[in-house]
């Protein structure tokens, strides 16, 4: 699980439900088997899709990577065991999910990406901590 991947999930219940987007098969079955194991939870439904493999997104990924973590600061939201800013790339295409401390940073971010040669369209999905 890095900058590249999506996890997110809902509760129901004692049903949890994952969503998202991964790069790897692995990462997909991983995080399955890791909530199955959460006492109380007793079905898990995964929705995670595992993106397509691509040597044209793994270039946009990088390139995307660096032009957003280079720019006003942002490169704190990279650290850490598990970013709060994540860089999903799909056929071209890219999203940025996670949480942010301002509008300010969350329009960097979009910026950045959009600078990015190659890039088909860029989807700012990040939210801004303390915000509903």
């Amino acid at each position: 699980y890095d900058v590249f991947d999506n996890l997110e999930y809902k509760v129901e219940g004692d049903t949890v439900v994952l969503y998202g987007q991964v790069r790897r098969p692995t990462t997909r079955r991983d995080a399955e088997r890791r909530v199955a194991r959460i006492e109380g939870v007793d079905r898990v439904i995964n929705n995670i899709e595992v993106l397509p493999v691509s040597r044209f997104d793994d270039s946009i990924r990088a390139r995307t990577y660096r032009a957003v973590f280079r720019s006003g600061g942002l490169y704190r939201y990279a650290m850490g065991a598990n970013p709060s800013l994540h860089i999903i790339v799909k056929n071209g295409r890219v999203t940025l999910e996670g949480v942010v401390s301002n509008q300010m940073d969350s329009q960097l971010a979009y910026m950045a990406a959009q600078g990015v040669s190659g890039v088909f369209a860029v989807t700012n999905n990040l939210k801004v901590a303390g915000r509903n």
